[in-house]
Parts: structure tokens; C-alpha cells; sequence
């Protein structure tokens, strides 16, 4: 018996999605474990990101985009790579980089490297031309404030770019951005955000339950979910569908 069987649980689409999306976070897993992940949880995976630069110095990363694309998942480069290449003016080079590797889906963010916002679109621009971009909005440095409407104008400046989705950042620990030092949400920022951008356009980093079940209380199961473990998966599916005490109530009595 699946979930899905259960009267009051929500529908969840199948692959590919548009929204509902999972996207887990990838430090550093062997092949093994990335098989093994596929296995058990590949279903409900929508894209892996090779978290920050960890593709340059983790083996065995052709083997592990093949076993991931084989169970219809979207692996792709952390921002900070992406960053990390143009602070040294090497575009042209991460560029090639993609086409080595394959990838069909690419990440551009500036949450470390100080960036205009007229050169991160025009990368998006530029990139969205040879395959699927995704942006990533926020700074990974603790203590940098970046204003509600600021968030909202670089949100809609950069899907107008070329990117098919904006990455609410949060970073692997889930205490900045979109969230305060002690891992709640930013509601003000997170209202004036969903007030301007379609839900749909958003993919909101949330490495942890309670941040993962807020947005599921908040936006219901079909909600965009990054930066969540590899183990975690399933844990994860269950809040979405009403199968986890978070939950347990939000749709069973609907």
C-alpha cells in the first residue's frame, strides 16, 4: 500500500515536477552511498547539488551524475563554484566545465563573492543560453542585511534574466537569510516575498524538520524544499503528506 491510498492525504505529482520540488544537498558522498540513496529515496528527488566545491575535489563525480540522471534527478554545481571560477575570470572555463560533466542544470548565485546585480543577470542571461539555470538570492555572510523589497526586486530581476527558479538562501545550517540566528523563519521577509513572487518560482532552503514542516503548515506539501540531507529524504516525504506528528493533523482533517 502507498501513501497516495490513504484518503486525506495530498497528491503529490510525479517526476518531473514543477513544484513539490526536493533538492538535496551533496557534501561529499561516495558512490556508494548516492546509489544507495537513489534506491531508497529517488522518487521523491527532484535535483542533488554538489554542495559549495566539493565536485572539484570528490571522486568518482561522472559515476555519480550517471546513477543520479538514471533515476530521473537533475544534478548540478554549487553556486560557490560557479563563484569561485568568475572571481577568477574564468566563465568561459566553468562553461566548458558543465559540457565536460554533462549537466544540464546550473546554479548561479553571489551570496560570497561581492557581484552588481546587472552582471549576476547577465550571467544568468548568458548561462540560460546553454542549459537550465537556477539563481540563488541571499549572502552567505552572517550579519549582511539585505532589505524585504531588495530580496523581492533581485527575485524578479533574475527570473526575468533567465532563471526558471530563485533559491531562498539559507546556507547548510539554516540561521541566515530567510532565517533568524536561532533557525525560525524571517516571516516578514518570507511574507513580503511570497507576496510579489509566485510560490512556484521559489525553492526555500531548509535543511532542517522544523523549518521543513513551517513551510509545509505554511504552503501545504506541493512546496519547493532545498539543502536537505541525503538521509533525510523519506523523513521529509512523510511531513509533505501528513505521515509524521508535524503534520499529522494539517491534512487529515481536510
Amino acid at each position: 500500500m502507498k501513501a497516495s491510498e490513504l484518503p486525506n492525504v495530498p497528491k503529490r505529482d510525479s517526476k518531473p515536477r514543477s513544484k513539490g520540488l526536493t533538492m538535496v544537498m551533496d557534501k561529499g558522498l561516495s558512490i556508494r552511498e548516492t546509489e544507495d540513496m537513489v534506491s531508497v529515496a529517488g522518487e521523491y528527488i527532484d535535483y542533488v547539488k554538489f554542495g559549495f566545491g566539493t565536485a572539484l575535489v570528490s571522486p568518482n563525480i561522472k559515476e555519480k551524475i550517471k546513477a543520479l540522471k538514471s533515476a530521473g534527478i537533475r544534478p548540478y554545481l554549487g553556486g560557490t563554484l560557479f563563484e569561485a571560477f568568475v572571481a577568477r575570470n574564468m566563465f568561459s572555463e566553468y562553461q566548458k566545465l558543465l559540457d565536460f560533466y554533462g549537466f544540464d542544470l546550473a546554479e548561479i548565485s553571489d551570496g560570497t563573492l561581492e557581484m552588481s546585480q546587472d552582471d549576476k543577470c547577465n550571467y544568468i542571461a548568458k548561462l540560460s543560453k546553454q542549459v537550465t539555470v537556477i539563481s540563488e538570492v541571499g549572502s552567505k555572510m552572517a550579519g549582511v542585511i539585505i532589505p524585504n523589497d531588495e530580496w523581492v526586486k533581485m527575485m524578479k530581476n533574475e527570473l526575468a534574466a533567465g532563471s526558471i527558479k530563485v533559491i531562498a538562501e539559507a546556507r547548510e545550517g539554516g540561521n541566515i537569510g530567510i532565517y533568524n540566528q536561532d533557525h525560525s523563519a524571517n516571516t516578514e521577509l518570507i511574507d513580503s516575498i511570497v507576496k510579489h513572487i509566485n510560490l512556484e518560482d521559489v525553492l526555500w532552503e531548509a535543511p532542517l524538520k522544523n523549518q521543513q514542516a513551517w513551510f509545509i503548515s505554511l504552503f501545504g506539501a506541493n512546496v519547493n524544499l532545498g539543502n536537505i540531507a541525503p538521509t533525510e529524504v523519506i523523513a521529509l516525504e512523510t511531513l509533505r503528506v501528513g505521515l509524521r506528528g508535524d503534520t499529522f493533523f494539517q491534512f487529515l482533517n481536510k
